[in-house]
């Protein structure tokens, strides 16, 4: 099969095609041919050599899939794992490819009416979002959400099923024609941040109340803000680092305001965890793909063979939603 490997960390350019064999499926595994692949920031940091596959994962990138099932390994059975049953899957590595193996737990089913392109658009971010929002962040309906990177692939899913779930939200982002696409897919209200101060943003939406929920990808000098943006109880989700690792905080106000600081990586999480999340999307957010009240959002599609073009458009930044590989054999 035709692959995508990291020659050695560094730039786009460090993406080569090679030719490895095709994986076989392990206990409690499927093998997928894959029509797509999903492109996320965490693919940018493994090529650079700052975010290594965890142990026993394919050194592919690739974290999201969309396919069609070929063979199953021992004990991957049920409904939704059958042969030339089209399936998209969160898995930890080794998407960027024609074929992937994926752990059962955490494949679903594809969405009424949705394109293997856009199924692949879906589980990186769909995971993410569900169990930092509502379950880390306990976001309820009624409640402000505040999605820095608004039109991310994390911001554009934020936006929609904080919406979809009768939260107000509220969304950062660097020009006006991306606030423009976050109030068109559900925001209450956009701050550019590279004209205004955030805080200043949420306070004058919620006459000064502050948000209940941040969904943070930044960390570094964010921190103190993100405190300060904060309602009485709110609950800061961190789930990326772009800004840094490191900050320095007084906790005075999160003790005043009971405030909590959390967050958390999906790659590292178990089989059994990442499937729960996966059974609670089913449950709770594939209804709402079905009906096309929430949709992943593609901003462009590459072959497999340019993932090196699609790795330099994401870091370009001009981006609003998802970009994606394409099998040409599809």
């Amino acid at each position: 099969m035709t692959a995508i490997e990291i020659e050695r960390p560094g730039g786009p350019e460090v993406l080569r095609p090679v030719s490895r064999p095709v994986p076989q499926p392990a206990q409690g595994e499927v093998l997928v041919r894959v029509a797509a692949a999903g492109v996320n920031r965490p693919d940018l940091m493994q090529r650079q050599g700052k975010y290594p596959p965890p142990p026993g994962a394919s050194d592919i990138p690739g974290l999201e899939i969309a396919g069609t099932i070929v063979a199953l390994g021992p004990s991957a059975e049920g409904p939704t794992f059958q042969i030339g049953r089209p399936i998209c899957a969160l898995v930890a590595g080794g998407g960027y490819a024609e074929y992937c193996v994926a752990p059962a737990p955490q494949c679903l089913p594809v969405p009424d009416d949705l394109s293997l392109v856009e199924a692949a658009a879906v589980p990186e971010t769909y995971f993410t979002v569900w169990t930092n929002v509502f379950e880390r962040g306990a976001l309820k309906p009624g409640e402000w959400l505040l999605v820095h990177g608004g039109t991310s692939g994390i911001g554009t899913t934020a936006i929609q099923l904080g919406r979809a779930f009768g939260a107000n939200v509220i969304a950062t982002a660097g020009t006006e024609r991306k606030g423009d696409a976050c109030l068109a897919l559900g925001a209450r209200a956009s701050v550019n941040y590279r004209v205004y101060d955030f805080v200043e943003g949420v306070d004058m939406t919620t006459d000064g109340r502050g948000v209940d929920v941040i969904l943070d990808i930044v960390g570094g000098e964010y921190l103190e803000r993100n405190l300060k943006a904060l309602a009485v109880d709110g609950r800061l989700v961190q789930i990326g680092l772009m800004g840094g690792a490191k900050a320095q905080v007084n906790l005075v106000p999160v003790m005043q305001r009971r405030l909590t600081i959390t967050g958390s990586l999906l790659r590292p999480r178990t089989v059994e965890e990442k499937g729960a999340i996966a059974r609670a999307l089913e449950t709770h957010v594939w209804p709402l793909l079905s009906a096309k009240t929430v949709k992943p959002i593609i901003h462009a599609t590459f072959p497999l063979t340019r993932a090196a073009d699609a790795h330099a458009a994401l870091e370009q930044g001009d981006h609003i939603g998802k970009i994606v590989l394409t099998m040409e054999s599809a």
